[in-house]
């Protein structure tokens, strides 16, 4: 099982993924919280959200995030695929959940993510990562602090380098 980490205000943590990630072909285990794709959840997502387990979706670089707008009240997990690690287009995905659509449930990085990216993926809203370079939670907290200053404002609420207090 992929190891799931977690990043808080005070460093991060690795954390047991209580989701299982279902393709469209299989069934749906009984009892479980699951994480399903955004055609499954367009197919089945009240059945689901109303089966009284945790709900999650993943999207996919190609989906518009959008189309979760209706569901993403009850979703507790949205799961943003990098297909590559160079492929920008979960950035934007993740920063739409937080600034455009008000999401505040997790959003967590899933294929091919590398901790060198962790700063920028807090920055845009993730707080949850699947790494697929074998790195460890503590890798992930020096990774993600590595910058004291940020120079804009963004979906992770930091103060940019010209409003910090004692600036002028």
């Amino acid at each position: 099982m992929p190891s799931l980490i977690k990043l808080t205000p005070a460093g991060a943590e690795p954390v047991e993924d209580r989701f299982v990630t279902v393709l469209d072909e299989d069934a749906i285990p009984q009892g479980a919280d699951v994480i399903v794709s955004l055609i499954r959840l367009k197919a089945d997502g009240e059945a689901l959200l109303n089966s009284g387990v945790s709900v999650g979706v993943q999207i996919e670089p190609a989906e518009a995030v959008e189309d979760l707008a209706a569901f993403l009240p009850r979703l507790s997990v949205v799961a943003v695929a990098f297909p590559k690690f160079r492929d920008g287009r979960a950035y934007t995905s993740a920063t739409l959940l937080r600034e455009r659509l008000g999401y505040s449930g997790e959003v967590r990085a899933v294929g091919d993510v590398l901790r060198e990216q962790a700063g920028f993926m807090l920055r845009c809203g993730f707080d949850a990562f699947v790494p697929a370079d074998g790195s460890n939670a503590s890798d992930w907290a020096k990774a993600a602090h590595r910058h004291r200053h940020v120079y804009q404002t963004a979906a992770d609420g930091r103060v940019p380098a010209y409003a910090e207090p004692g600036r002028a």
